[in-house]
């Protein structure tokens, strides 16, 4: 997904910047091409690139900052792997470098993801919903996180 639209996106900018038309049009051109490249911009500075246990939060690890996600209240913890699976997007980034935001399915209801790759799932339960993340080695993230579970 991410070649795919990293491909597409410098596509598009290459084909309208590298097109020799009337100035009006030109200056059009341009400006389009470098609007077809915010979106990778925008992707890379949201994805996701791993995972800390920092006290009682997890931190995902972004391009230039990391966001903290409180372990408070944290229900349970495990590994996952099929569980993102007829899920829909409400709001977020559906595999452009990474899956984050706000999606929905049956079995976890609605939920927030911070994804790399859904075939490494961890779902953390809370009160309010649930997180999913994919950190390299999923049963040991599951073993680190599991005395912050108050079922624990």
């Amino acid at each position: 997904m991410s070649t795919l639209g990293t491909v597409i996106c410098l596509g598009v900018s290459f084909l309208l910047l590298r097109t020799n038309l009337p100035f009006r049009v030109n200056t059009l051109h341009f400006w389009l091409g470098i609007l077809s490249l915010i979106p990778i911009v925008v992707a890379a500075l949201f994805t996701v690139r791993g995972y800390s246990v920092s006290g009682n939060a997890v931190l995902v690890q972004r391009l230039f900052w990391s966001t903290s996600l409180s372990l408070a209240g944290l229900q349970s913890v495990e590994f996952r792997p099929d569980v993102v699976r007829g899920s829909t997007r409400t709001f977020g980034n559906g595999g452009f470098f990474s899956f984050t935001g706000y999606y929905r399915n049956k079995d976890l209801g609605s939920y927030r993801a911070f994804v790399t790759d859904p075939k490494r799932v961890v779902a953390l339960r809370f009160p309010k919903g649930a997180v999913i993340l994919s950190p390299d080695t999923p049963e040991e993230f599951v073993r680190v996180l599991s005395p912050f579970a108050v079922n624990a």
